[in-house]
């Protein structure tokens, strides 16, 4: 682009002349009609800018200003454009106005102190118009870069893509959630840093406040916080030693806590516990008791922060996805050293059943809310085995009898975990007419369970299984069959013919339609006879009749033939089971003999 001179007159007042009002005008006129000049304009815009600041001030007169025209100029072009072509004057492009007005200044400035012709933005004066030619040819390409970044550079100022995308209010919680709570809005938290809550824990209601009051009590721990980080960092230039005494501040502290402690009332007056009274009665377990003046003002802020924190904890699993909102479904739960799927709702206490993962203890069966909570508890559970009388033992596998009128807390939590896993599973809370049979695998940390059944002590109809599984890091391993022939060893010991309580799930059925068939199979192939009883079968396996039949007939070994009932005794599936038992092996079997028990006499 070919840099002009253009003389500007001035009146005798100091105002600028009309040619320079009329050039303005043009400008915004042609603007419309020449985009490509205006962008060449641009470009040839930001380049001598960026040479004005390398070599400023430019050499001009004292009336002078740098303009530039909108089309290269030629030799034939040259004596037209002297005398009709418009000039355009000089804008810096994405400059302020303040910096406008500092280049016009540093232009008079030079324009006094030096009066030698304008250089090009190389530097050197051009000396004919052959050189001014062969320049704007030469920077095309410098001006097609400098286009490009000066586009780059807008798209950038213009892409948003790279900002944290705002979380809105709306796609953060879910508007048909309401707190259990009655009377409850479900605004405000406990944390009193959202703005909404769905679960008792963060419900500030619940907890006797309002959601003003969470909010001021976050600005005090706020607060607190930084005083603590600062103290912090105070003592980290002192040099850490094992018997360091401590710091003044440390011992005024210990007095302050040691006083607001002894300030606190022993016992509460008439009033207080007519009041707290009062509460208990109108909200019962709706909300929380009346915490004031049971304990110093001191330990119940502590008190106070724990549940904040607690609450805080529990909205970022809900916000992470791995709280439930409504189904009031524990997704996972974590069980000794497996963390485990659930299939099916549990009915836990609704605080527990509100969170996306319980943590259970795998001897006693207590189930918690946090990991720290569990670690806390194993360091001081004392039970490494179930509870009860352990009446099988061989190699590392033990079943033991726990009596659900015994241990009541127990059996009601081995029901819970249960239903996780079972779908027509009723039983929860009524154990004591039940007998329940947990089979463990040892090993130098404790007895694990591996799986459980339950029978009725006095049940009318025989029924020697009401409830029975099998963990589920357990399954296909052959435990379900283990347990299934330890309830009918039981039958043969108390000399009955049992059936599992029906219906069965899905799982039970095909283990007992397994089992079945395999203690037919069994039979068959040791029996030698010409003549076989289903009464005989019965008393010999201790299997209802009609799940013998059920299973003959599902075998095809079942036939009517001229008024009488065949069983077949078909040689093909008698070869299949014993190539599979061969290939098992006897690792997963029940011992008879290793069985010590006696039948339980009464209730």
């Amino acid at each position: 682009m070919p840099i002009r001179l253009r003389t500007a007159g001035s009146s005798s007042d100091g105002t600028e002349d009309s040619d320079f009002s009329a050039d303005l005008e043009h400008v915004e006129a042609s603007e419309s009609a020449h985009r490509r000049s205006s962008t060449r304009l641009t470009r040839a815009s930001l380049r001598l800018s960026r040479s004005s600041q390398a070599l400023r001030p430019f050499a001009t007169s004292t009336n002078k200003v740098v303009t530039l025209s909108s089309f290269p100029i030629t030799r034939s072009q040259q004596g037209a454009t002297n005398t009709t072509a418009k000039k355009y004057p000089l804008r810096q492009s994405r400059s302020s106005g303040s910096e406008t007005e500092a280049n016009g200044e540093n232009l008079k400035q030079g324009a006094d102190r030096d009066e030698t012709p304008p250089r090009t933005p190389t530097g050197n004066a051009p000396s004919s118009e052959s050189d001014i030619e062969v320049s704007s040819h030469s920077n095309d390409l410098e001006d097609e870069r400098l286009a490009k970044e000066l586009s780059l550079k807008e798209a950038a100022a213009h892409d948003l893509s790279h900002r944290p995308k705002r979380r809105r209010f709306h796609e953060s919680y879910n508007f048909n959630m309401k707190c259990p709570t009655p009377g409850c809005n479900s605004l405000g938290h406990l944390t009193g840093r959202h703005e909404r809550h769905f679960s008792i824990s963060g419900c500030p209601l619940y907890h006797n406040l309002s959601a003003d009051e969470c909010k001021g009590k976050a600005s005090t721990r706020d607060k607190q916080a930084e005083e603590r980080t600062l103290s912090h960092r105070q003592d980290e230039n002192r040099h850490s030693t094992r018997n360091q005494a401590p710091t003044e501040r440390q011992l005024r502290y210990k007095e302050k806590v040691t006083e607001l402690r002894r300030k606190r009332n022993s016992s509460l007056n008439k009033e207080q516990k007519e009041k707290h009274m009062e509460h208990r009665q109108s909200h019962r377990a709706s909300r929380e008791p009346l915490l004031e003046n049971i304990t110093s003002d001191y330990d119940l802020e502590l008190f106070r922060k724990a549940q904040a924190r607690a609450s805080e904890d529990l909205e970022k699993l809900r916000l992470a996805g791995q709280v439930s909102e409504g189904s009031n479904m524990i997704k996972t739960i974590v069980f000794g050293r497996y963390e485990l799927d659930t299939w099916y709702h549990s009915p836990y206490p609704e605080e527990y059943a509100r969170l996306g993962r319980l943590y259970m203890c795998e001897f006693c069966l207590k189930y918690m809310k946090s990991q720290t909570i569990l670690r806390r508890h194993m360091a001081k559970c004392v039970w490494k085995h179930p509870p009860g009388d352990e009446i099988y033992r061989k190699g590392n596998i033990s079943v033991f009898e726990v009596d659900g009128k015994k241990n009541k807390i127990y059996c009601q939590n081995l029901c819970l975990l249960a239903k996780l896993f079972l779908d027509h599973k009723t039983l929860y809370y009524d154990v004591e007419p039940f007998l329940f049979y947990v089979m463990t695998e040892a090993d130098n940390t404790g007895c694990h369970l591996v799986g459980y059944f339950s029978k009725e002590k006095n049940s009318f109809l025989n029924y020697n299984v009401s409830c029975i599984l099998t963990m589920p890091q357990y399954m296909r391993q052959g435990y379900g069959k283990m347990l299934i022939d330890f309830s009918y060893l039981l039958s043969k010991v108390e000399e009955k013919v049992g059936s599992p309580e029906r219906p069965l799930s899905d799982l039970g059925l095909i283990s007992y339609r397994s089992y079945w068939k395999e203690v037919l199979l069994r039979y068959l192939n040791n029996f030698q006879g010409k003549e076989i009883s289903i009464k005989e079968i019965s008393q010999e396996t201790a299997v209802n009749p009609v799940d013998i039949v059920s299973t003959l007939q599902s075998l095809q070994m079942l036939k009517y033939w001229k008024g009488k009932h065949l069983v077949l005794k078909r040689q093909d599936l008698i070869d299949d089971w014993k190539a599979k038992e061969t290939k098992r092996g006897n690792g997963k079997s029940i011992d008879p003999t290793a069985l010590k028990w006696t039948p339980p006499k009464g209730t």
